[in-house]
């Protein structure tokens, strides 16, 4: 199937096998590709299955439409409220989905043209090769509906030069296509017109060589030059503010913390913290966030407690505590191991 035929909308993801190149693309345009259960699943499927066919050396990953991938499909957690382990099994294939793409043992290019937002961003910035466009927009707009920068963002945010990270955490504030190079988040930009003919010589390679690759990357890829106005031209301001420690845990436990640690531990307490907010051990705060943003549209979220000064440092212990072991994220300390961590195995799948 040549790069820019049309694909069957009824398929969430589809996949393609071009000789030693395989092409993977998120397609579910009308709603911006965002994570669903479906998506998650197939894209899991394909991803296991190339790592392990020898003939399989370069996965292309690219979103249909004007998104590459908008992140969680926020109505799915929402309409499964009522019974909160509902979506668990989601959010452990995708952690752990998360965790197999920055350990992928081929070579992996992300075409990232239109949006990459929090978990969907997830799938761009661990690649050895991210590609982005003018017409990207990248965000963790988690605290905008009471939830936390997840699927590794404690992890790489916290890597982030100066506190720019807090800063997009806590905010929720957008970069465009060039910033996200600038930042270090994606790997190369080219205008969006040269993204179709990028792709036709991506698959003419016909390997998986990272040298090759780059090359042909670079040779379609421009300069970055920040306008005066970037939000990362402001590094200095960002430090200064985002240096305090107000909301102090949760910046110290979410971003500062990871500077230090792997990506499997970082992707394991931000479990923790996925499932007990699902959960609402302490709070339905992500639901009514939810509510607000996509449901009724009011933009006027009735937040419990409604002030920082009354959050109880009690209760936000509670939610980064650990699970019983059955119940934690199983994935391993080592690639070699990798296999022996898959999803199947944890106390979250659903039995066939």
């Amino acid at each position: 199937m040549a790069p820019n035929s049309a694909v069957p909308e009824e398929q969430v993801v589809v996949g393609e096998e071009i000789e030693h190149v395989r092409v993977v693309t998120l397609n579910r345009p009308r709603q911006l590709n965002a994570i669903s259960p479906e998506l998650v699943s197939l894209l899991a499927t394909y991803l296991e299955k190339w790592e392990r066919d020898e003939n399989a050396e370069l996965v292309i990953i690219k979103g249909a439409g004007r998104a590459f991938c908008a992140g969680g499909d926020l109505r799915v957690f929402y309409d499964g409220r009522k019974t909160k382990d509902a979506c668990l099994e989601v959010v452990y294939r995708f952690y752990w989905l998360c965790y197999h793409i920055s350990t992928y043992k081929k070579t992996q290019v992300a075409l990232v043209h239109g949006i990459s937002m929090g978990g969907g961003a997830a799938l761009m910035v661990p690649l050895k090769f991210s590609v982005v466009t003018e017409k990207t927009v990248f965000a963790t707009p988690e605290a905008s509906f009471g939830f936390h920068t997840d699927c590794g963002f404690s992890y790489y945010h916290s890597r982030l030069p100066g506190h720019l990270g807090e800063y997009l955490a806590l905010t929720g504030g957008r970069l465009s296509g060039k910033e996200i190079v600038a930042a270090g988040l994606a790997t190369h930009f080219v205008p969006s017109e040269k993204i179709g003919e990028l792709e036709k010589r991506l698959i003419s390679l016909n390997s998986g060589d990272e040298n090759a690759i780059r090359s042909v990357i670079e040779e379609f890829s421009s300069e970055v030059n920040l306008d005066e106005e970037s939000i990362l031209n402001k590094q200095s301001t960002i430090n200064d503010c985002f240096s305090k420690d107000s909301v102090e845990e949760i910046i110290k436990s979410l971003v500062r913390e990871g500077r230090n640690e792997t990506l499997a531990h970082c992707l394991k307490r931000e479990f923790r913290l996925t499932i007990n907010i699902l959960r609402t051990t302490i709070s339905e705060d992500m639901y009514e966030g939810i509510r607000a943003l996509t449901v009724d549209k009011d933009n006027s979220p009735k937040w419990e407690p409604s002030s920082l000064d009354k959050v109880e440092d009690a209760k936000l212990d509670l939610i980064f505590q650990p699970f019983d072991k059955n119940l934690e994220l199983h994935i391993p300390e080592s690639e070699e191991s990798r296999w022996d961590g898959k999803y199947e195995n944890s106390a979250y799948a659903v039995p066939n």
